[in-house]
């Protein structure tokens, strides 16, 4: 006899616990009125500082880009790896639907470590600016100017005698995924010294449009760590005003989009989640990809929520290491 499908994915009460309050959180700092209550979310953004120390595993400093927009990235370079050749080079951008978190928040410096150590890579996270206080497009400029920075700039710590950033990788969860495909669109056009991209690591990615997918529809309020009714406000406070979701970098590849991937557009592999509200537009988001004629893959993890990565005691999430690590191997030996 057929089993129905679960209704939620099978969690730890701790899990469940940590989901709920950041739910929670979340909600009671965003304002009806569009904006953020900022105060409120530094009780709860706990910041981790960069280390130095020689028995540190990975060793992390941060880089100031611009000042002006307080525009940095935190280094991570791994002291324990004993691989004679250079290591890759991965550029994080975190999620937070384009208005919270930073490169320093606690679960992002974790998971970045954990990228540095377990890949093993170079790893630099970039603290774009928020919104709703800067909107479309300064996240994307903020990104690719990081690009620019690192191609052209000697950065203090960075030995290119131990990282090839001829063998760069853009990557990003949620927001930040939405964020590397559009600085990967940029990055594509544009001659560096040195810098190559050469992979698109879309984790869950953040894309949308007007018309409501079945994943929305059925998950729209059991969404683990996202509901749509986030979804829908971190649209507004993100996209120009009188924008809609059909807006070009919201929905990619819909009726408003332009967009058309050249030659140099770089591989990419997608990781979606069963109980992910934006599943749906994710794969929209691959399929468009392979339309496009890019190398694209798609990984799935059916007991999955938006978010499961940040939690290593899930076995989703070594996974989701071991593919990325295979991914960045392939790409590197293929080119």
């Amino acid at each position: 006899m057929a089993q129905n499908p679960p209704t939620s994915p099978n969690l730890t009460c701790k899990v469940r616990l940590l989901l709920s309050i950041l739910t929670i959180v979340i909600d009671a700092t965003r304002r009806s009125n569009g904006t953020v209550n900022r105060r409120l979310i530094s009780l709860f953004d706990f910041k981790a500082s960069h280390s130095n120390k020689p028995n540190d595993p990975v060793k992390t400093s941060d880089v100031m880009v611009d000042p002006s927009r307080n525009l940095w990235f935190r280094l991570y370079i791994p002291t324990t790896t004993d691989v004679a050749a250079k290591l890759p080079l991965v550029i994080y951008f975190h999620g937070g639907g384009f208005v919270f978190f930073s490169a320093n928040s606690q679960p992002y410096n974790d998971l970045c470590k954990r990228l540095a150590t377990e890949l093993p890579a170079v790893v630099t996270s970039v603290n774009y600016r928020h919104a709703p206080e800067h909107r479309y497009p300064s996240q994307y400029e903020d990104g690719f100017d990081v690009l620019k920075f690192i191609d052209t700039t000697r950065i203090e710590g960075l030995d290119l005698n131990k990282v090839d950033i001829t063998r760069c990788f853009l990557a990003g969860d949620s927001a930040g995924g939405n964020l590397a495909h559009h600085v990967a669109i940029k990055a594509s056009n544009h001659e560096f010294c040195q810098m190559r991209v050469m992979g698109l690591i879309a984790i869950q990615p953040f894309f949308g449009g007007k018309e409501r997918t079945e994943s929305e529809t059925r998950l729209a309020k059991k969404g683990l760590a996202i509901t749509l009714e986030q979804t829908d406000w971190y649209w507004k406070a993100f996209l120009p005003e009188g924008s809609d979701r059909d807006h070009a970098v919201a929905n990619v590849f819909g009726p408003e989009s332009r967009c058309v991937l050249g030659v140099k557009f770089p591989a990419t592999i997608v990781f979606v989640g069963g109980f992910d509200p934006l599943k749906d537009w994710q794969k929209i988001y691959y399929q468009g990809l392979m339309k496009n004629r890019i190398q694209a893959y798609l990984i799935e993890y059916p007991n999955s929520f938006h978010g499961f990565y940040a939690f290593p005691e899930l076995k989703e999430s070594s996974f989701f290491i071991k593919e990325v690590k295979d991914f960045i191997d392939k790409q590197s030996t293929c080119q």
